[in-house]
């Protein structure tokens, strides 16, 4: 089991706190940290305000040596694909070639709104990011010396150089979320991975059935894509710290240890993430909502993550 360290920096952390976390998480043997891509804090204050993933990520490439980075996820949203594989490419060669890109349709209107963003119908938005992808591996894929050239509905391209090149020939896709058609669909042609956040087992299980229909009927073998779940993350080594650290989230407990397999002691997390191992779950993105509380890695590297690697 592959485990990642994902943040949402959006509902309020500075530059340190993330370099901060991934640099614990690089140090605990987590293979990745990723962040999400949003302007908006879902609640609360957010101060002191958004910090841009792109940029964030930069910074965090220069500051690490093995850990992986990426988003989860990019919202098209948010960026032209020009700029978008430049940016990716760029941070992919600060790297070192550690760079993986989520990309999504966009969901959160408010936060459109809020920073002068268009926000597009739901079916537009899956076109437009599905020209995007397609415009973001022509770009990579592209010989050096060569042009590439894209006609579609919503973005065109003409005699670009595809420049630059990432470190990375492609650098991988991951493609998540619970739409029972076009999401699939995307995974199967373009991703290295799928990811489904959040959801109950029989969720979860009925998505990567879809999925791995969707990927073999696109002519790659099903297990060609990594499945990965993500889960927010409240671990203590009895009620008194699994209190303790729900509350500083804002949470309830048993909220959460309904909603979560990565609540509750460290044996009750192995015991709970078992059947999401057996239904397929290759990797685990941990959400980690207080930054502050670097404690709260070192626990479950040292006493779940040696359990189930």
């Amino acid at each position: 089991m592959d485990f990642r360290v994902f943040v949402e920096p959006q509902q309020g952390a500075t530059y340190a706190d993330q370099l901060a976390v991934a640099k614990a998480a690089e140090r605990l043997g987590f293979s990745a940290f990723f962040r999400s891509d949003h302007y908006l804090a879902m609640s609360g204050s957010g101060l002191p305000g958004p910090t841009d993933s792109w940029v964030t990520l930069a910074g965090i490439a220069r500051e690490t040596s093995t850990i992986r980075l990426g988003t989860m996820v990019t919202s098209a949203t948010f960026r032209h694909p020009g700029p978008l594989a430049i940016a990716v490419a760029q941070v992919d060669e600060m790297s070192g070639g550690r760079v993986e890109l989520g990309l999504g349709a966009g969901w959160f209107a408010a936060e459109h709104e809020a920073y002068a963003i268009p926000f597009p119908p739901l079916g537009e938005r899956f076109e437009r990011l599905d020209e995007q992808l397609q415009i973001l591996t022509g770009f990579w894929d592209t010989p050096v010396g060569s042009t590439f050239d894209f006609a579609g509905k919503h973005y065109t391209v003409k005699n670009s150089p595809a420049l630059p090149k990432p470190a990375q020939s492609r650098p991988p896709i991951i493609i998540g979320g619970g739409g029972p058609k076009r999401t699939p669909a995307l995974t199967a042609q373009f991703a290295s991975e799928f990811n489904i956040p959040f959801v109950d087992l029989a969720t979860l299980t009925a998505q990567f059935d879809r999925v791995r229909a969707a990927v073999s009927a696109a002519g790659r073998p099903a297990e060609s894509v990594t499945y990965s779940a993500a889960f927010v993350l409240c671990a203590g080594r009895d009620d008194a710290e699994i209190a303790r650290r729900a509350a500083a989230i804002g949470r309830e407990v048993e909220e959460m240890r309904g909603n979560s397999p990565t609540v509750g002691t460290p044996d009750e997390i192995v015991q709970k993430l078992s059947p999401f191992i057996e239904a397929g779950v290759q990797r685990i993105y941990l959400q980690v909502l207080d930054m502050s509380d670097l404690d709260h890695l070192e626990l479950f590297a040292a006493e779940v993550k040696p359990r189930l690697a």
